[in-house]
């Protein structure tokens, strides 16, 4: 005995509607994950305007409250030490002189609610000649992230937990590090 035509029919509509679940959860998931990079990038983006308007606070807010900013300078730890980095003679000085510190964009690697972005910045200072800036420094940086509060939030909770930066000089260690733009 043949089934009936219906029965076939809805066997085909049932297979089509799986086969179109399943590309709507796959591209769900392609655009969720999309977000959280753009999300990340906005963040590590927001580091530069932020830390060259003496916003220490919006600074501060960019990690987690216990998060760490590892630089060949020093290491700072917590929200009081990156305000402190922002609101000390050293930076005031570069503000008050005329600097930028101008990002590369970074790689960014997902992996869950942990995220790496690696890349560059460049620290261009005003010089002493009218109209002239230099670039003092290239960092290489490589931002440590962790989704730690609400996925509905405009930045989807996305927070540093640390940040390791290195000047790239003839000591390699900025190499090393930039070396470790694959790693999750």
């Amino acid at each position: 005995m043949t089934p009936a035509p219906d029965t076939d029919r809805l066997d085909a509509l049932e297979a089509r509607l799986e086969s179109t679940e399943l590309a709507l959860a796959s591209i769900r998931d392609q655009l969720l994950r999309a977000t959280d990079e753009l999300a990340i990038l906005r963040l590590v983006a927001a580091y530069c305007p932020r830390v060259d308007s003496g916003d220490a606070e919006g600074v501060a807010e960019l990690w987690a409250a216990d998060g760490v900013y590892d630089v060949d300078t020093g290491v700072l730890e917590g929200h009081a030490d990156l305000a402190g980095m922002v609101r000390g003679d050293a930076h005031q000085g570069l503000i008050a002189h005329g600097c930028g510190h101008v990002p590369g964009l970074p790689v960014v690697l997902l992996v869950g609610d942990r995220a790496v972005a690696t890349g560059y910045t460049q620290l261009v200072v005003r010089s002493s000649r009218p109209g002239r800036y230099t670039v003092t420094r290239v960092t290489a940086n490589r931002w440590e992230l962790e989704r730690l509060g609400p996925v509905d939030a405009p930045d989807r909770g996305w927070r540093v937990v640390m940040r390791t930066a290195r000047a790239v000089t003839d000591d390699g260690e900025g190499r090393r590090l930039l070396g470790r733009s694959r790693e999750g």
